[in-house]
């Protein structure tokens, strides 16, 4: 999976619409291997990721889980170790 990608479900607060979109734009420029299109392909590039965007939302909000909520925070931080042990 892509790196950037971060996941969304089960945070409090709830991932926001820009962290979807975000997500669906890494997802799509992973998928059509460019991350700027040609302008022939823009049309097709932004209805994609609106459409996955869209898509996602209804995921996390279809979403149940009886873990508690993850803190964002603390979640950034076992990114940074692991980023800092592989280096």
């Amino acid at each position: 999976m892509c790196r950037n990608i971060r996941t969304l479900h089960n945070f409090e607060p709830q991932a926001t619409s820009d962290e979807v979109n975000a997500a669906a734009l890494q997802y799509v420029r992973k998928i059509a291997g460019t991350t700027k299109p040609s302008q022939a392909n823009q049309e097709a590039f932004d209805t994609a990721v609106d459409e996955i965007a869209h898509v996602t939302q209804h995921l996390l909000d279809a979403l149940v889980t009886n873990a508690p909520p993850k803190n964002r925070e603390v979640e950034a931080e076992k990114r940074r170790a692991r980023y800092a042990a592989r280096a």
